[in-house]
Parts: structure tokens; C-alpha cells; sequence
């Protein structure tokens, strides 16, 4: 990884685009630190670590930088724009007017879900921007103006905030290196990075040999993530020989991959919202305990780890839908003369690649349900491993953005080192 980032770094262009990715988070950092107006920021954080670090929230905090236990005008993070992301693209399944943007008018209607999709993160930006801002209020030595003109102030500095993160990924995402989003969070990730290392082996929430395990446990974790990502199934392809003048064309033997892990980290951060968005309300709103709470909401209950798990094969399945379209795979064999041995072109090859790829995407699912769901049941069998800032998605993003970032760089350092057919 490191020799690719400093070949890279050779490149004119990719250093630029590099140069770029790094300031823009650089910028994101630095609006981490930049306080809402009319908040008590010291307040803001007691009142945080004595009552909600444990709670739904803690990861909220996590996955933004520590900015949302800071008040920060980037406190809301990426969030709504991932649950816009979420919004719309299931609406495209349901609506046919945006199932038709997405699919038959090209590069057009990809622009106009784009656009719906900016609107949408403004508008669920003033809507967790007044349930912050609600949170807060009911809180004595937090905000220390009163009024209306305070709350309007509050309320449009955490949905700006969000609008502007949206723009980042979306920069990030066009003129940098890797995708927007996944690099933000990796960002985000990183830089607590210290605190975990300090909750782990600083304090002395654990024993010694306990901390010594859970940090093997994340070095193996790290090494079936890498393992699992680049594993892939392929499926033999044949193509016939065709005869055009005196030259025969065709009759090699070739592949299709299809990657176990074909959706990345995505069905995991998608589901972690979903299931996390009711837990975020009761907080909110201030109605974050009792019995009722406890047993269908929080963190740490059964209810909650049943769900994040369907709800990850949920998500595995809907962007194997979105990414793998057989009966147009079969089809595309068909027109370059190719079929799978065994199998007849069209419908009989159609439904081999469906079978397939419905096998994929279960054991892609138990994967990532594994990874995600490891440190919330370990938390319930050893005490504080549920407070530590990074888990099983942390890991999983911060290994996958990492992979990511680095076959992209491969590709661009291979695109221009590639001297064609003419040299």
C-alpha cells in the first residue's frame, strides 16, 4: 500500500487529485472544531459523556469525529446525506417515475435523483438539526441565549453543516481519489483512533490480558476483512469460434468474477442507520429510557441485534439487485457468442447466474453480519468492550475504504503507464 501511495505520488495528476483529497479533509477537520453559536461547548460535553456516551448516540459521535459531543457546525456529519441515499433509492423501486430516471434516461435522470437526493439531505438536515437543538434545550447551561432568533441560528448552522459535508463527499468523489462519503468516515474513524488505543491500554477499564486479546481479535478481524474482500467467485465462460475471411475469431476460455463482498461497507452503514433511527429520536425527544426503550431500541438489546442483522441481508440483497442484472449478463454472453458450459444460452444461463449470485450474497451477508455484530454481542459478554469507539463497521470501513483508495490509485497509475497499440 505504501509503495502505491508513493508511485502515486510520482504522478502529476494523481498527486494533484491526492493534494486535493487531503485538503478537503483537512477543511472537514477543521470544521469539526468550529462551535455552533449560542452553545456552552464544555456544557454540551459533560452533559454528553455523563449521559449519552453509552447510548446510540456514542456511535453517532464515532462516526462523526467526535464532532457531535462538540456541537460542532459538522456535528450531524454525513448522516443525512447517507439516509437521503437510503430514501430515494428505495422510492426508485417503488415510484415508477424514478425507476424510469434511473434506468432509461440515462445520464440525465441520474442527475435529477442526484438533485432530489442534495434536497433531501437539506431537509433532513433542519429536521435532526431541531431535534438537536430540542435535545439541548431541556438541558439547563447548554445554550446560553434563549429565543427564538438562537434557535433559528442553532437549527441552520447543523443543516448547513450537513448540506456543506454533502458537497466534501461529492468534491471528494469527482476530483479526488475514492469515494466522497466512504473517505469522510474514514476520516472521521481515524482520528479516534487515539482515544480507543488510550480507553484499551490507557485506563484501567481492562486488564491487561483482556486488552491484549481484544487488540489480537482486531488484527484477526482486519485479516479475514481483507481476505473476504479480494475473494471472489468466478464463473467459467466459452466463447465459440467464428470464421470471418481467413481469420478465426473467438474459442478462448475466460471468466466472469463476481466479488463475495460485491456490495462493501454500504449494506452496513445503510442498516446501521435504519436501526439506529428510532433509539436517535428517543434521545432526542428525551424518552431514552424505561423498560419499553430498553428492550426494543438500545443498543445493547437482542431486539436490536436481530434487526441490524436482517437488516444487513436486506440491504446485501437490494444492492446485488441494483449491481447485477442476470438476465442482461446472460443476454450480453449471448451477443458476443459466449455461454457457460453446461448451459444453454438465454433463460438456462439467466437463471445459473441468479443462483449464483443469490448464494453470493448470503454468505457476503453472514459475513458482514459477523463483523458488525461481533462487538455488540461481545459487549454483552465482556464488560466495556461496547465503549470503545471503534467496532466491527469501523473496521470494516476503515479496511475497505483503505483497499478501495489503493486499487484506485492502481488503476489510475495503470491507466497511464498503459502505451497502447500504437507505441
Amino acid at each position: 500500500m505504501f509503495s502505491t501511495l508513493r508511485n502515486a505520488w510520482k504522478l502529476p495528476d494523481l498527486r494533484k487529485k491526492l493534494i486535493f483529497t487531503m485538503m478537503m479533509l483537512l477543511i472537514y477537520r477543521i470544521g469539526n472544531a468550529i462551535p455552533v453559536p449560542y452553545i456552552n461547548v464544555a456544557a454540551m460535553s459533560e452533559y454528553f459523556s455523563a449521559t449519552l456516551s453509552d447510548t446510540i448516540l456514542g456511535l453517532y459521535n464515532a462516526m462523526s469525529g467526535s464532532a457531535f459531543s462538540q456541537a460542532s457546525v459538522l456535528a450531524l456529519g454525513i448522516q443525512p446525506y447517507i439516509n437521503a441515499s437510503i430514501i430515494i433509492q428505495l422510492l426508485t423501486i417503488a415510484i415508477p417515475a424514478l425507476e424510469r430516471w434511473s434506468k432509461e434516461e440515462g445520464e440525465m435522470g441520474k442527475k435529477k435523483i442526484e438533485r432530489l437526493t442534495r434536497y433531501t439531505t437539506v431537509a433532513l438536515g433542519v429536521l435532526l438539526g431541531f431535534a438537536y437543538y430540542t435535545m439541548i434545550s431541556s438541558q439547563s447551561g447548554i445554550i446560553t441565549n434563549d429565543g427564538i432568533l438562537p434557535a433559528i441560528v442553532i437549527i441552520l448552522a447543523f443543516a448547513a453543516g450537513s448540506s456543506v459535508v454533502m458537497w466534501m463527499g461529492e468534491q471528494i468523489t469527482e476530483f479526488g481519489i475514492g469515494n466522497g462519503i466512504s473517505m469522510i468516515l474514514f476520516a472521521n474513524i481515524v482520528a479516534s483512533l487515539p482515544a480507543t488505543a488510550n480507553t484499551l491500554f490507557g485506563s484501567n477499564m481492562f486488564a491487561w490480558w483482556v486488552a491484549i486479546i481484544i487488540a489480537v481479535i482486531l488484527l484477526l478481524l482486519i485479516v479475514f476483512i481483507v481476505f473476504i474482500n479480494d475473494a471472489e467467485r468466478r464463473i467459467p465462460i466459452q466463447y465459440a469460434k467464428r470464421v470471418v475471411g481467413r481469420k478465426v475469431y473467438g474459442g478462448q476460455n475466460t471468466n466472469m468474477p463476481i466479488k463475495v463482498s460485491m456490495s462493501g461497507v454500504m449494506p452496513v452503514i445503510f442498516a446501521q442507520s435504519i436501526v439506529s433511527l428510532p433509539a436517535t429520536i428517543c434521545t432526542f425527544i428525551g424518552k431514552d429510557e424505561g423498560k419499553l426503550y430498553d428492550t426494543l431500541f438500545a443498543s445493547n438489546s437482542w431486539v436490536y441485534v436481530i434487526m441490524y442483522g436482517l437488516l444487513i441481508f436486506f440491504f446485501s440483497w437490494f444492492y446485488s439487485t441494483i449491481q447485477y442484472d442476470p438476465t442482461e449478463m446472460s443476454n450480453n454472453l449471448k451477443k458476443n457468442g459466449g455461454f457457460i458450459p453446461g448451459f444453454r444460452p438465454g433463460k438456462p444461463t439467466a437463471d445459473f447466474i441468479k443462483k449464483v449470485i443469490n448464494k453470493i450474497v448470503v454468505f457476503g451477508a453472514v459475513y458482514l453480519a459477523i463483523v458488525a455484530l461481533l462487538p455488540l454481542v461481545g459487549g454483552k459478554l465482556v464488560p466495556g468492550v461496547s465503549s470503545l469507539a471503534i467496532g466491527g463497521t469501523s473496521v470494516i470501513i476503515i479496511v475497505g475504504v483503505a483497499l478501495e483508495t489503493v486499487q484506485a490509485l492502481e488503476a489510475q497509475m495503470l491507466m497511464r503507464h498503459y502505451k497502447g497499440f500504437l507505441d
